[in-house]
């Protein structure tokens, strides 16, 4: 164990060497999938232990990006779908949500906090947790932690159009008005992540090759990392690869 140990931190020496000069991405995105599977693969029988091990592990990710310079960090913690899992897992699921983001926003913590997602989907208190935890940090200089929480890529488009159309009505505009005003950027002001770059590279670990809807809009030209590794096996090193990824490619955005 203790080679292994020695010969893993050597070879996170030289991935990091490897990066520097590079180009890093300053807004990474991350699906946080594969909990429940590793808690199977450990022998647990219940999903939240899975789930409690994930959220431990988020912090440190947090910390990893911090290092590397990254300003913005959006998590995807519960999607719309996942609302629909069996009450007994989901009541869990959302009270380490809930734990969690206090956590991130003691005083101790440096993380600007902001919820994105549609909070009607969870219940109030969840909510009301989530807010009081993007308040205590709103004075902070840290890193953005955006905590995706009842979200959806498709919701989150159809929120933006809605609130477009309802802030040009209440202007007194006409339909004809309202639709000669519809672009890109009139829609992207009005999307839960609203004044924050897109992300640079999303990550989403436990072996799935797929959105599943995270970001739509925002991931236009977004790079893609996927990782086998459940995760709350996710080490610095997997991250540190998916980093030497990205700074490898050339990034032409369309052109």
């Amino acid at each position: 164990m203790a080679i292994e140990n020695l010969l893993y931190r050597i070879y996170e020496r030289r991935l990091t060497r490897e990066l520097a000069g590079k180009p890093l991405p300053k807004h990474i995105a991350i699906v946080v999938d594969g909990n429940r599977r590793w808690a199977r693969d450990m022998g647990y029988t219940d999903p939240a232990d899975g789930h409690r091990a994930g959220a431990k592990h988020i912090e440190r990710f947090l910390e990893w990006s911090a290092e590397l310079g990254v300003e913005h960090v959006t998590i995807w913690l519960l999607s719309t779908e996942n609302v629909s899992r069996p009450p007994e897992e989901l009541a869990q699921l959302l009270d380490i949500i809930g734990e969690l983001a206090l956590e991130l926003a003691e005083p101790d913590q440096p993380w600007r906090l902001r919820t994105v997602g549609a909070l009607d989907v969870v219940p109030p208190e969840l909510a009301s947790t989530l807010k009081e935890a993007q308040q205590r940090t709103a004075a902070k200089t840290g890193m953005q932690v955006n905590l995706a929480v009842g979200y959806g890529g498709q919701r989150e488009i159809t929120d933006a159009v809605r609130s477009f159309i309802l802030e040009k009505a209440a202007g007194g505009a006409t339909l004809e008005q309202v639709a000669e005003a519809v672009d890109a950027e009139a829609i992207a002001r009005h999307l839960y992540t609203n004044g924050q770059p897109d992300p640079d590279l999303l990550i989403r670990t436990s072996g799935e090759q797929r959105l599943s809807g995270f970001l739509l809009w925002q991931s236009a030209y977004t790079e893609f990392y996927f990782c086998d590794t459940n995760w709350p096996d996710f080490r610095r090193v997997d991250f540190l690869r998916a980093i030497r990824s990205y700074a490898t490619r050339n990034r032409r955005y369309g052109k």
